[in-house]
This record gives C-alpha cells, structure tokens and sequence, in this order.
C-alpha cells in the first residue's frame, strides 16, 4: 500500500478513535465521578506511554523539562477534567462540536501573544466560528432542557488550553520529537492525577461492577484515545503534513454525533446550522 492510501487509512482511524473520545467519557461518568474520570485517563495514558516510550525522555535536555511541565498542564491535564466536568451537564455529542473551536483558538493566540503571521481570511474564519459557537450554545440552552449549557464555558477553557499548549510547542519545543513531548508530558503527570485519584472515595467503590464498567471504558480512553492516537497522529504528520493531519478536526463531530445518536442525543436544526458554521469558520482558519 502506498503513502497515499495509508494517510487516508489513518486519516479515518483517527477519526474514529477521536469521535469516540467523548462518548467513552459519558460512558466513564456512569460509575465514576468526573476528577476520578480525568485521573484515570491520565493514569492509564502515562502507564502506556512510559512502556513503549520511556527511552524517549532521555531527549529530553534539562532545560526543556520546564516546558515539558507547562505544556503537559495545559495539554493533558486541564482539559482532561474540563472536558469530564462539562459531560456532566451537556451532551457529548455538543462537547465535541465545540471541541472544533480548538484551531480558531489556536490562531487567535498566536496572533495575540506570540505574533504569528495571519491572514484576512483566517480572521474572517474565527468569526464564523464564533458566531456558529454562539449559535450553538445560545439555542441549546433553550431547547436542551435539564442540561445547563453554562457548562460549554468549560469546553472553550479546554479548548484555549490545547491553543496554548500548541503555540508553547511550536515555540520553545519544536526541536524535540513528538513522542518524547508527549511521553513527558504523562511522565509529568502521573503521580499528580494519582494524588488526586486517592483523594476521591474510588477505594470505596471499586468493587462496585457500574465503577469497574466506566474504569474500563476510561482505560479503552486512556489507551487507545491517546496513547495509540498520538502515535498514529505523529506518523500521519510525517508521511503527510500538518495541515491534512490536523483536517481530521472536521471528521471527530461526525463521528462523535453519530455516538450521540446510539444513545439517544439530538441536535435540533438550528443546532445543526451552528454545528456547520463552526466548521465552515475552523476551514476558512486553517486555510493558507
């Protein structure tokens, strides 16, 4: 199989296994409180990691250990107990809608804090999104009953943080490997999220069968939605570029919408249009 059919195939995996991402967090909140949720996906990622990638701390130089640090609070940590705390109110399917903002912020901060070269267009595109963002939210608050749209402010924190854990990257790590960044990162990690973890009444519950079902569905998330993706997201930057690899942000909604749709969420039209619209403005951003 050749370069251009394999970026495809991963192209459509990634996909998958992202759009899946936040219905295996509704999934885990069934028998586990949000922080333990957050906990346990870091937990189980940074366990992989450091099997298959443990040798790749040693490319780390001391001086970029500081930047490991911060990037791993704004890249895995925070969003790892926003996007939890969020599922508790909204539907998943709108965390990962709003999950798209993540390029549109990207290129609002970069622009603002660390003087990337823009575009008019790109300008344009955040606009769009802010507007279908709006949309979005503004509608479902009215037609969404029992769920407290006011959460979603917690999805665009989470989504700020990726921009800034991005911009961080590309300015004081671009020198360093992607799987040495990420392997860091959990190493970083691990023992705070365990800290956290034993603070929470898990003990008491663990032998309960609801607890061990989410436990499980956190671990497939762990793993597989970060551990594995992250590697296959690398090598599909590589045989590729940045900008199809990260085209996958307008596959995840689908995907994930489709989840929502098994177990019983729904958009209403007016949703749909915003949905659209935020994709239309993450397009219009990303285009050179």
């Amino acid at each position: 199989m050749d370069t251009k059919q394999l970026k495809w195939i991963y192209l459509l995996i990634l996909s998958l296994i992202w759009g899946s991402s936040f219905i295996l967090i509704k999934r885990g909140l069934v028998g586990l409180t949000a922080i333990q949720v957050g906990s346990f996906r870091i937990i189980f990622a940074a366990l992989f990691l450091l099997i298959i990638g443990f040798n790749s701390l040693k490319k780390i130089s001391r001086r970029q250990w500081k930047f490991v640090a911060v990037t791993s609070l704004f890249g895995t940590f925070m969003p790892a107990y926003l996007f939890a705390i969020a599922e508790t109110q909204v539907d998943s399917s709108i965390v990962a809608i709003l999950n798209s903002l993540t390029p549109l912020n990207t290129l609002v901060l970069g622009i603002i804090v660390f003087g990337i070269r823009f575009q008019k267009k790109q300008v344009l595109g955040v606009f769009v999104g802010l507007v279908g963002c709006l949309l979005l939210v503004l509608t479902g608050d009215s037609a969404q009953s029992g769920q407290n749209y006011l959460y979603v402010l917690l999805v665009v924190i989470a989504t700020l943080s990726y921009a800034i854990n991005v911009n961080l990257i590309k300015k004081y790590l671009h020198d360093l490997n992607s799987i040495s960044i990420t392997t860091g990162n959990f190493a970083v990690l691990f023992l705070p999220a365990l800290i956290i973890l034993s603070t929470t009444d898990i003990s008491q519950k663990v032998h309960f069968a609801e607890t061990q079902h989410s436990i499980f569905f956190v671990m497939i998330l762990g793993v597989l939605g970060t551990g594995i993706a992250n590697i296959l997201f690398f090598k599909l930057i590589q045989m590729s570029s940045p900008v199809f690899a990260t085209s996958v942000t307008y596959l995840i909604p689908i995907v994930a919408f489709f989840w929502g749709l098994l177990d019983n969420e729904m958009l209403t039209p007016i949703q749909f249009f915003g949905a659209f619209i935020i994709l239309i403005g993450v397009y219009l951003s990303a285009k050179r």
